[in-house]
């Protein structure tokens, strides 16, 4: 595993800190991929943490309530001072799991603010950031809000996700935003068009997350491993034939990768990592071998060679089938054009 005194660090945002130059994504620790080992998720977040790693994201969704406290077992004894935990709010969802959409309202976030400090037993959260955009609430009202947090002492930097160009604009506006969180990887790369020099424009830095394409592209994905439980099940990349041919890129990225004595997963990370200073790659690890892997990506510096290789091994749109299935699309303001 990585020595933190040789993790590299990158801003996040002319208005953000400086974060490492991996976060750790934890969602999966808390159901949203199946089962989960609630021993290994705690240690794969403490071996992150002796890694250098200092980004951690979760959202107050993830299993209702459990990424946080998992995550606030796993800070135990943590210096606070070092690390940067964002969470992401809004989602809403029922007893039985069920997503039932999402609520930005000022009142709301200042609900969702105080049960996440109290779960995760923090005095303030670095980075807080709606999921998603309330299609009933102006995002000037909900920056408002945690504005207001931030004026508080309860929040430190403001984020957003999954919003589109002119919403980035409103929001900053408003009040200076650190990072847009959004999806980017070999085969999700519709951010290039408009939002990722929307950011750089505005001084905005971007945490991306599905740089694995949730493990599709990580070189170890074969059918028919979605575990119940497993929300990938329903994800039109994982399904039938259009999990045949984004297969087959896996196994051209493979190649190229393999020749330069990488492994997918490693190549995949690199890549996005190569795409700015401004850009931090989340791994989602929740294994530590997992992590180990991940760690790996930070040692590479790819060539613009390497880096047409495995753009040619995966064209920009040969990914088959969108990466939610066609409700939670609706809800992305980052995929309106």
């Amino acid at each position: 595993m990585g020595d933190p005194f040789n993790m590299r660090h990158r801003q996040l945002g002319k208005a953000g800190p400086e974060v490492s130059a991996l976060g750790l994504g934890c969602m999966g620790m808390s159901g949203m991929y199946g089962a989960s080992d609630r021993g290994e998720s705690i240690a794969t977040v403490r071996a992150a943490l002796d890694a250098g790693i200092t980004l951690l994201d979760t959202g107050d969704f993830y299993g209702m309530g459990h990424n946080e406290m998992l995550i606030a077992e796993a800070l135990k004894g943590a210096p606070r001072d070092s690390l940067l935990v964002s969470v992401k709010f809004g989602a809403q969802r029922g007893p039985d799991g069920a997503w039932l959409g999402f609520d930005a309202r000022p009142a709301a976030v200042k609900t969702f603010l105080a049960y996440s400090l109290q779960r995760l037993g923090l005095g303030h959260i670095d980075i807080y950031r709606p999921a998603r955009l309330d299609p009933l609430v102006p995002i000037e009202d909900t920056v408002g809000a945690i504005a207001e947090a931030v004026k508080a002492g309860y929040v430190r930097h403001i984020g957003l996700s999954e919003v589109g160009a002119n919403t980035l604009r409103r929001a900053a506006a408003v009040h200076p935003i650190c990072d847009l969180q959004i999806e980017y990887s070999l085969i999700s790369r519709n951010v290039e068009d408009d939002i990722l020099p929307t950011c750089r424009e505005l001084g905005i830095g971007v945490t991306a997350y599905g740089v694995l394409s949730r493990g599709l592209i990580s070189g170890h994905w074969r059918k028919s491993a979605a575990a119940p439980g497993d929300f990938r099940q329903f994800s039109p990349r994982f399904s039938g034939d259009n999990l045949d041919r984004n297969l087959a890129l896996v196994e051209a990225l493979r190649k190229v990768a393999g020749a330069r004595g990488l492994s997918v997963a490693q190549a995949a990370i690199a890549w996005v990592a190569a795409r700015g200073d401004d850009i931090i790659p989340l791994i989602g690890a929740r294994r530590r071998d997992q992590l180990d892997e991940a760690l790996g990506a930070l040692e590479i510096t790819l060539s613009p060679e390497d880096l047409a290789a495995l753009e040619s091994a995966a064209p920009r749109g040969s990914a088959a089938g969108d990466r939610y299935p066609a409700a939670q699309m609706a809800h992305l303001d980052s995929e309106k054009r």
